[in-house]
């Protein structure tokens, strides 16, 4: 008889456990992100870019005027219009979304020559800014949506990397310009919506070790969506 409550409580402790494990198994997924809207903000930092892009074809397709209010943007599509907001002085300015980037890690927007100098962002070169969604294309553009987890002028080290990618992830790819030869970027996935991609940034922030991954779109194909270093 002294041996049979042990029994009992080693089984209850057993039961315990599997309850514990099942408990971590059923997991609630993460909730998606809402669609872009009018009113859709995101703050961080703005850039400019003027030579060698100027006179040269944006992703949208159409040129590069620099001297003109328009800008580039990871995830937005083509010919929405976004407010900026120089949080540095209060200064404004509206622009068209018609490019891609910028592809450094921690920058939201590029802006044209321009737009720049109508919020003073010229002489700094970047500045912490808002920006707001007044206006959006009647028809969106079609994409995919990748993660970027590197750039590199060796095309060798980003090979290793997109191979790495490619045995964790399943797809991975190393996309270039024809007028920014030289730097390789490295896209990882090609997922139907911007959610999707999100959630993927975020397994391979958390499995990979690679902190700089960010969510891209890619328009028409990956080369006419990759803007080089910029």
């Amino acid at each position: 008889m002294r041996y049979w409550f042990p029994l009992v409580a080693f089984a209850l402790l057993l039961s315990g456990c599997a309850h514990k494990q099942h408990l971590r198994v059923r997991t609630t997924p993460p909730p998606a992100a809402a669609p872009v809207g009018i009113g859709y903000t995101e703050s961080g930092l703005a850039s400019w870019y003027g030579h060698p892009y100027h006179g040269r074809p944006a992703a949208n397709g159409e040129i590069y005027d620099m001297e003109t209010l328009v800008a580039a943007h990871r995830t937005l599509p083509f010919d929405a219009w976004v407010r900026v907001v120089n949080l540095s002085n209060k200064k404004s300015v509206d622009v068209r979304i018609i490019d891609r980037g910028p592809f450094v890690d921690g920058r939201i927007i590029d802006l044209s020559h321009a737009a720049a100098q109508a919020i003073d962002l010229i002489g700094p070169g970047t500045s912490q800014v808002s920006i707001e969604v007044i206006r959006l294309p009647e028809v969106a553009s079609s994409g995919l949506f990748a993660v970027q987890v590197g750039a590199f002028r060796e095309r060798a080290n980003a090979e290793r990397l997109r191979a790495r990618m490619a045995d964790l992830y399943g797809s991975a790819r190393l996309v270039t310009r024809p007028e920014n030869p030289g730097i390789w970027r490295v896209l990882v996935g090609a997922e139907t919506t911007e959610s999707g991609a999100n959630v993927l940034s975020g397994r391979i922030r958390d499995e990979s070790g690679e902190r700089n991954a960010f969510v891209v779109r890619l328009d028409i194909d990956a080369s006419s969506a990759s803007n080089g270093s910029r």
